[in-house]
């Protein structure tokens, strides 16, 4: 059997037996690909499988990390060519499983930069004012049709930014939210995780009260485009299609820059501030790693540590003998 073909048949495997996300699919689709390109010289026909050897898999690290490809980049890249060649044995299209042989290049430790709950607040109340500052700013001002519509857009900014922050949920579960999904009130969502696995989360008055404001300017979205609507979505783009996750992480770079963050804000730190917040405020970890949907308490504990970062820059600066 060729590569290529095995990768098909693992694909549909994903999807259809074991329900991955369509985002997991994408992924793994441009990983096995990236490494298909690889190993397939231009012009010719792609390797049978039983002629892909841990050699072969150590090459294409080393290509990777030649390319100057960050180390977690490559490390999930190999994690996908070890499911690939997991799912071949067990196929029996091939002995064993080549791409375990070969190690993962060293992750350095790192922390999640997390905003404080001060200045989380502090970004949260000030979507509206400072983007409509922002927008008075601007050199080439908006027509007052334009003006308008951008001015209600920050209500919805302002219901997606609350709702990652109150519930934790991935950047990816929030896009893919249907009204259906919402028990407005008992206030908590189904959401759909990893792996297709549902779990409740509930949220937070601040974040019912940005949705309450986004509703109209929802209806009205969808009164002006009901061709091109998805009446299903939660969280709409301007011309009634459904919000993705590039233009949530666009949204969250646009406030960053605002309110002079000097870090890497993205969708995923209001995650690990959802996290870190409710342990700094003494949450049972094993309901934090409920409600964030972890399958291994291990991943979640990684906010136990920057806790205690946090407590020991707080103690280094305010302790008179620190």
């Amino acid at each position: 059997m060729k590569v290529k073909d095995a990768i098909e048949k693992y694909l549909v495997h994903m999807q259809y037996v074991r329900n991955a996300s369509p985002e997991t699919l994408r992924k793994y689709r441009t990983d096995l690909e990236q490494f298909l390109e690889f190993i397939t010289p231009p012009g010719e026909e792609t390797l049978p499988l039983v002629e892909v050897d841990h050699r072969v898999v150590r090459e294409f690290v080393g290509h990777l990390l030649d390319r100057q490809l960050q180390k977690t980049s490559v490390a999930r890249k190999l994690a996908a060519l070890r499911s690939f060649f997991r799912f071949c044995v067990t196929q029996k299209f091939i002995a064993q499983n080549t791409a375990r042989l070969v190690s993962s290049p060293k992750l350095p430790r790192r922390l999640p930069d997390v905003l404080s709950p001060e200045e989380m607040g502090g970004l949260l109340d000030g979507i509206e004012t400072s983007g409509a500052k922002a927008m008075a700013k601007r050199r080439r001002p908006f027509g007052p049709k334009r003006l308008k519509e951008e001015l209600l857009m920050l209500k919805r900014d302002r219901a997606v930014l609350e709702l990652l922050y109150a519930s934790g949920v991935r950047v990816s579960e929030l896009t893919g939210m249907n009204l259906a999904d919402f028990d407005f009130d008992s206030q908590i969502i189904r959401v759909l995780g990893k792996g297709r696995k549902e779990r409740i989360v509930p949220y937070g008055s601040k974040a019912r009260e940005a949705l309450e404001a986004y509703w109209p300017v929802r209806e009205r979205i969808l009164h002006e485009w009901p061709d091109f609507s998805h009446p299903d979505a939660v969280f709409l783009g301007q011309r009634g299609t459904r919000l993705d996750v590039h233009t949530i992480r666009t949204i969250i770079k646009k406030y960053a820059k605002l309110f002079g963050v000097t870090w890497n804000l993205h969708p995923h730190s209001f995650r690990h501030a959802f996290a870190t917040h409710l342990l700094g405020d003494g949450a049972d970890l094993r309901a934090i790693q409920e409600l964030l949907g972890h399958k291994s308490l291990s991943t979640t504990q990684r906010y136990t540590q920057a806790s205690i970062e946090q407590l020991m820059t707080i103690y280094d600066k305010a302790h008179p003998h620190s």
